[in-house]
């Protein structure tokens, strides 16, 4: 006989799942949302057109990067380990010097580009909030003009 008694065989047995378990690699961080993009692109629009003094525009930008932000941070849920969780008050970027309104309008056409090509890949909930900001852009495009 090979010396190993049934009890020894049973416990190897029963304690190789818990081995593997304990030994695997963490699963992979889940891709950055879509909606971080636009509601960046957000502020960076909202710090132009205060720059040209624009500031019905800067409020509606700053409000939809609020907008998305918070759908960002609903959908991700904060995990006990991150107590570092991504700041909503970050410092706004800064406006090029020299901005100009055509800036702003380019600026402003490129995010509605960015959220309608977005828009087919969203679930309904999302598609919602981000159709709402694609008119916006158009919106405040128009009113520039």
């Amino acid at each position: 006989m090979i010396g190993l008694s049934r009890r020894a065989v049973l416990l190897a047995a029963a304690s190789a799942p818990l081995v593997v378990a304990c030994t695997s690699t963490p699963p992979a961080p889940p891709p950055p949302d879509p909606l971080a993009a636009l509601a960046d692109a957000a502020l960076e629009d909202a710090a132009l057109a205060t720059a040209v003094d624009a500031q019905e525009t800067a409020a509606a930008r700053t409000e939809h990067a609020a907008r998305l932000r918070a759908e960002v941070e609903r959908a991700t849920p904060s995990t006990p380990s991150s107590s570092a969780a991504p700041s909503t008050t970050s410092s706004a970027p800064q406006a090029p010097a020299g901005a100009t309104r055509e800036q702003l309008a380019a600026a402003l056409q490129a995010a509605q580009k960015q959220a309608a090509d977005l828009l087919p890949s969203l679930p309904a909930h999302r598609a919602g909030l981000v159709g709402a900001v694609a008119a916006g852009c158009a919106s405040l495009v128009e009113a520039l003009g």
